[in-house]
């Protein structure tokens, strides 16, 4: 079946980019020009996905605003003559349709993902973190429903990473199908030095 839909966590409060993320999202962190989430939503309309379901919470109403319309921005900008930039917020606007679901209590990333079941239903659907921005020639999000599609199984998104940083992530210990592609054998959450020969990291894309 394909994947239509796209759940994007951003309800966590952020503490690990503190102080830049006591008033401001972290997701609304800028990378250049532009908020981190906004990347991220860029990789699922470039990868086919037709709506996002946000998960958010308190404190989280940048996000929304940052994709709706502005009416009196919009009006502004075109009273000084700046159509291009109008043109251009606009665009993030129109980039796909969203809904927002919220996590009314910080249960977990687990707890996140369930809060969206009525909007997901039986559907197959991706899990994009929030603030995890992965960068590739195609995108991350394409890569992974083209394998779905093929293979009809859960996929995840790994890394390599350098062996004395296994116990910082997720690790997958896996069967090597083809040249990027492995089987899953077994996940292990921040392994103890010494305890896996694994080097396959586990990335915010499942």
């Amino acid at each position: 079946m394909n994947v239509r839909k796209a759940v994007i966590p951003v309800a966590g409060k952020g503490t690990r980019f503190l102080p830049a993320s006591k008033a401001i999202p972290k997701e609304m962190l800028t990378i250049v020009d532009r908020p981190t989430i906004q990347y991220i939503v860029e990789e699922v309309v470039a990868s086919g996905i037709e709506e996002i379901v946000f998960v958010t919470s308190q404190g989280k109403s940048a996000i929304e605003n940052h994709f709706d319309y502005d009416f009196e921005l919009d009006t502004i900008l075109k009273m000084k003559g700046k159509d291009a930039l109008c043109e251009e917020i606009n665009h993030i606007s129109n980039l796909i349709d969203i809904t927002t679901v919220r996590q009314k209590k910080p249960l977990g990333l687990g707890h996140a993902i369930w809060a969206t079941r009525n909007v997901i239903g039986n559907e197959p659907f991706m899990v994009l973190l929030g603030d995890d921005l992965v960068l590739s020639k195609i995108p991350c999000c394409q890569q992974m429903r083209t394998l779905h599609q093929e293979l009809n199984a859960p996929i995840v998104a790994i890394q390599r990473v350098p062996t004395e940083e296994t116990s910082q992530y997720g690790i997958v210990e896996g069967t090597k199908i083809r040249e990027g592609v492995y089987q899953v054998d077994r996940m292990i959450e921040k392994p103890a030095p010494g305890t896996t020969d694994s080097n396959l990291a586990i990335i915010g894309r499942y």
